[in-house]
């Protein structure tokens, strides 16, 4: 199963499997890690999952779908590594990416 780390806004990290094909949020809600509201469930109409890929994961995790780009305006201090871990999904690819939380969603 592919790893994700996740890492808080004070350095607190959190590792957590995840299953091929479960999204990071999916994740992260299963194993607790803070910050991941996740209000929506998934249907990408919220952005209470929003998070930072870590540069050294941007090509890999790839770039937003219009729908997701959209929600994202609505996301608290987001920048150009700002995804929803709703729509990242995980495959053996993705093992060991790094997911920062925004501090506002600490």
């Amino acid at each position: 199963m592919p790893k994700i780390t996740f890492v808080t806004f004070d350095g607190t990290k959190y590792e957590v499997e995840a299953q091929d094909g479960a999204t990071v949020m999916e994740a992260a809600v299963k194993n607790g890690v803070p910050g991941i509201e996740a209000e929506c469930g998934g249907a990408c109409a919220c952005a209470t999952c929003h998070v930072y890929v870590d540069e050294a994961w941007t090509d890999k995790t790839g770039e937003p779908q219009a729908m997701e780009e959209d929600m994202l305006d609505f996301a608290q201090d987001s920048n150009e590594t700002s995804r929803l871990s709703c729509q990242i999904k995980m495959t053996q690819e993705l093992d060991g990416v790094v997911i920062r939380i925004p501090e506002f969603q600490a």
